[in-house]
């Protein structure tokens, strides 16, 4: 991992708001010079800092407003059990985050549908593609906090990229 200085932090606090900021914007937001800004921005994105530029959608709007939690315990630990495991959970565009954990689950995952109607379709999908030894599910009442904002604070004491 490179370091970064607070322009770098300013430019990254500003992208994380909006992605779709112009660079004359971004220079004028961040009090930079126009080829400065391009530049800082083009080696955050080439370092792989920057990953990526999307929107965020509404899911209620796109017609998935039900969030859910699913906890799922593997029915095996080998490597064949892993990559047909992958594989079936990257062909679910409703499954939008997967996480090996330590402690009692073995995978969280998270998913985004229309109803509870869905979510079951969803399972009924998942667990004919690979064998699970436990799922269980939690259905989010209410969303307090969602962002996808990195926290950058303690970030930009270093030199510039």
């Amino acid at each position: 991992m490179h370091q970064i200085d607070d322009m770098d932090v300013r430019i990254l606090s500003q992208l994380q708001r909006d992605g779709t900021l112009s660079v004359d914007s971004l220079s004028e937001r961040v009090n930079l010079s126009r080829n400065a800004c391009w530049r800082r921005v083009k080696i955050m994105e080439e370092r792989g800092l920057i990953k990526d530029r999307v929107a965020i959608l509404d899911a209620e709007a796109a017609g998935c407003g039900l969030s859910v939690f699913v906890f799922v315990r593997a029915a095996s630990h080998d490597p064949g059990w892993l990559k047909q495991f992958r594989e079936a959970v990257g062909a679910f565009p409703e499954i939008v985050g997967v996480y090996r954990t330590s402690g009692d689950l073995d995978y969280v995952l998270r998913a985004r549908v229309a109803d509870v109607k869905a979510y079951d379709r969803l399972y009924q999908r998942l667990i004919a593609r690979v064998p699970l030894a436990d799922v269980s599910a939690s259905f989010v009442m209410e969303e307090i906090k969602e962002t996808t904002a990195i926290p950058l604070s303690g970030l930009g004491r270093g030199p510039a990229v």
